[in-house]
């Protein structure tokens, strides 16, 4: 059966599940029903395309695999009744008619929750990030180093301030880069995945490999939004580029609304950061041995003019004065 635009990328997972050794009906189920619920609604054709992939899919998937999908059906109202079935899910509409008091009691207003103390990340940022900053590893440093709650709220904040963001990678590299990123997230090559995001962004490798390798993934959210990669690509990427975190659908699903909430002014301020960070590293490399420079030149110099001056008070010890008279 051919395979419908609503699925992209199905022939490029199909090769995939024909190596020898890979099993890939867990994520391919995972991914059709990623795609099937981002749509408000399908046509007749298209629930029939997603009945028939999928029901053969749901038997031959691990009880997990088999959970993530019913969670996510089990919210979405145009689930087809088929795959309702087989999953055992509840139609969200019933016949049953339910009995209505005659009158509801209004609840209590709840109490005001107490006022939560500011973490130290969240006090620097009220007080660093509206003025501008004049090193950009600080930035990078306070970002790698704070929680999950802590990045987002960074990335919202840097929207607003007035720090000067990169330039837009061109519209031609960038299609370029997406193509071979999603490519290497398939085939679940971190290495090339990595020496491309780090060339496409013009990163050194060290940032870029940081990048990729952290384990909360909101860097790697940055580094595609740089690239204006399109949320559905992003998504795979998750999925397919490290079996051990696409397997998590909390962090999936956590990173895939963090990238539709981020902006794209966010992503290229944070670009600048890493990319000045590649400069203050540059610099406190070789600071030392500038430092010690000039601390030699400093401790050289009062010895030069006393080792100077020495010279003829010496001469006129060693030549004494003859006494003619005698």
């Amino acid at each position: 059966m051919t395979a419908s635009p609503t699925f992209p990328g199905f022939d490029g997972l199909m090769t995939l599940s024909r190596r020898e050794g890979v099993d890939i009906r867990p994520t391919l189920l995972r991914v059709l029903t990623d795609l099937y619920v981002q749509a408000r609604a399908h046509s007749a054709g298209e629930a029939r395309q997603f009945v028939e992939l999928t029901s053969r899919l749901i038997d031959q998937v691990d009880d997990a695999t088999r959970a993530a999908v019913r969670a996510r059906l089990a919210i979405y109202p145009g689930t087809p009744a088929e795959i309702a079935g087989l999953l055992g899910l509840t139609p969200a509409y019933s016949d049953m008619r339910v009995p209505v008091p005659a009158e509801i009691p209004l609840p209590l207003p709840a109490a005001a929750p107490p006022a939560r103390m500011l973490s130290e990340v969240e006090k620097r940022l009220a007080s660093n990030l509206s003025m501008q900053p004049t090193d950009a590893a600080e930035i990078s440093g306070m970002f790698f180093g704070a929680s999950a709650r802590e990045r987002a709220l960074i990335l919202y904040n840097l929207q607003e301030t007035p720090l000067r963001a990169s330039a837009r990678i061109p519209a031609a590299r960038a299609v370029r880069a997406i193509q071979i990123l999603e490519m290497a997230a398939f085939a679940t090559d971190v290495e090339n995945f990595t020496l491309e995001l780090g060339e496409a962004l013009i990163l050194p490798a060290w940032i870029a490999a940081q990048v990729v390798n952290d384990p909360g993934g909101e860097p790697l959210a940055c580094a595609a939004k740089a690239v204006d990669m399109p949320s559905a690509v992003f998504q795979r990427v998750l999925l397919f580029l490290k079996p051990e975190f696409g397997t998590s659908v909390h962090n999936v699903y956590r990173l895939s609304r963090l990238y539709d909430r981020l902006s794209e002014r966010s992503a290229l301020i944070m670009l600048a950061a890493w990319r000045g960070l590649t400069l203050a590293v540059t610099r406190a490399k070789y600071q030392p041995s500038l430092h010690d420079d000039e601390r030699h030149r400093a401790r050289s110099a009062p010895g030069q003019t006393g080792h100077a001056a020495r010279p003829g008070a010496s001469v006129g010890a060693r030549a004494p004065v003859r006494n003619i008279g005698r």
